[in-house]
């Protein structure tokens, strides 16, 4: 899926740069190419996908302690 931005009508190529790099962090580029510079073994997958659930359901029952 290549990335496209075309320049607009009197757009610094600053502006299109801090456009671009805001597109390509949406599309989760940067994230993936991080994740794949080294290997990671699937229980290494595994742990850190049940610490990421761990994490978002202490948040979600902080959050209905507090409302």
């Amino acid at each position: 899926m290549p990335l496209k931005l075309k320049l607009r009508p009197n757009e610094s190529i600053e502006q299109a740069i801090k456009r671009f790099k805001k597109l390509l962090e949406r599309s989760g580029i940067p994230k993936e190419v991080r994740r794949h510079e080294y290997y990671e073994k699937p229980s290494e997958q595994r742990r850190r996908q049940r610490l990421r659930r761990l994490k978002a359901i202490r948040k979600r029952q902080a959050q209905m302690a507090e409302g």
